[in-house]
C-alpha cells in the first residue's frame, strides 16, 4: 500500500488542497509584488530619461548622435520621431518632454509662441532637392519640369511635415501653385523619409526631399539641385521646452549637439552644419 502524507482535517477536508491552495495564495502574492515593482521601476527608469521629439528626417543621424552622447554621459534619451507638426501638436496636447527638435525652426518659432520654449539654439541646414529615379529617364531638370504631362510626383503634406511645408513656399517663389502641381501629384507623406521611399521602390518618378535624405537613395535615385536662388533653405533648431523636468540634462545633451564631435556625425550623414550663402 502507498501512504499519502496528506492528512484529513477535522472537517472531512484534504489538507493538501488546503496547503494548495495557501501556496496559490502566497505565489499570486509574490507576483503582484514582483509586477508592482518593476511597474514603479519603469515609472522611475521612464523619469530618468530625457524626451526627445524629434522630426522623423532627422534620424539617422540623431541615432549616431545619440549612441556617442550616450556612451560618454549617465543620460538616457527616449525619442519620438514623427513629422514635425505632428510632434507640435503632442506636445501642445501633451504638456510634457524635454526637448524638440523640427525639421525647420517654423516650428521652434510657433512652439516658443505658444509659450512652450525655454530657449533653442540652431544645428544644421536642410537644402531642398529634387530626386529622380536613377538615369532620369523623364529628363527633369527643375521645378517647372514636374508639371510635366503624366509625371507622376510626391510631395510632403504641408499640414503634417517641415519638407512639405517649405515644398509649398519653394514652388509658390517660383510661381508655380499647389493646384497647378496637383494633376501630378499622386503621393503626400507624412514625413520626408516616406518620399525617398518611393523612390527606392520606383513607384513615383519624381520627390522634393531635404538634400541630406537624397543622398540614403544614391543608389535607386539620382539628385538633382535647386538653384540656389530659387530654393529655400530651412535652419533646424533644437530648443528646451518649458514644462521640462529634465533641464540640466537637456541642456548637456544640447552641448553634445553642437559640439564638434556631433558635427562631425551630422557631416558624415550629409548634412550641411553651415549656413549656406
Amino acid at each position: 500500500m502507498v501512504y499519502s502524507p496528506c492528512r484529513f482535517s477535522v472537517r472531512g477536508g484534504d489538507s493538501c488542497e488546503l496547503e494548495g491552495v495557501v501556496v496559490l495564495k502566497r505565489i499570486v502574492f509574490i507576483l503582484t509584488v514582483v509586477a508592482v515593482v518593476g511597474f514603479l521601476g519603469c515609472r522611475r527608469r521612464d523619469a530618468d530619461r530625457v524626451v526627445f521629439y524629434c522630426a522623423a528626417g532627422i534620424r539617422p543621424a540623431i541615432a549616431d548622435i545619440i549612441t556617442a552622447f550616450e556612451a560618454e554621459h549617465d543620460i538616457s534619451i527616449v525619442t519620438d520621431y514623427a513629422g514635425s507638426e505632428v510632434l507640435l501638436s503632442k506636445i501642445k496636447l501633451t504638456q510634457t518632454g524635454d526637448l524638440y527638435m523640427p525639421g525647420d525652426k517654423h516650428y521652434i518659432a510657433q512652439a516658443d509662441e505658444a509659450g512652450m520654449i525655454e530657449a533653442s539654439w540652431p544645428v544644421f541646414y536642410w537644402v531642398p532637392t529634387i530626386l529622380v529615379k536613377k538615369g532620369n529617364p523623364k529628363n527633369i531638370a527643375g521645378l517647372g519640369d514636374l508639371l510635366g504631362d503624366g509625371l507622376s510626383v510626391g510631395l510632403g503634406d504641408p499640414k503634417a511635415c517641415a519638407i512639405g511645408r517649405t515644398t509649398k513656399r519653394l514652388l509658390e517663389k517660383n510661381g508655380i501653385s499647389w493646384a497647378d502641381i496637383e494633376k501630378n501629384l499622386k503621393f503626400q507623406s507624412q514625413t520626408v523619409n516616406e518620399l525617398g521611399m518611393q523612390i527606392h521602390a520606383g513607384a513615383l518618378d519624381a520627390v522634393i526631399v531635404w538634400d541630406a535624405i537624397a543622398r540614403y537613395y544614391d543608389d535607386h535615385g539620382e539628385l538633382i539641385p535647386i538653384a540656389a536662388a530659387d530654393n529655400i533653405v530651412s535652419s533646424v533648431d533644437i530648443g528646451i521646452l518649458k514644462f521640462s523636468k529634465k533641464k540640466a540634462d537637456a541642456q548637456t545633451f544640447i552641448d553634445f549637439i553642437n559640439s564638434n564631435a556631433a558635427r562631425l556625425i551630422f557631416e558624415k550623414h550629409n548634412y550641411t552644419t553651415k549656413p549656406t550663402e
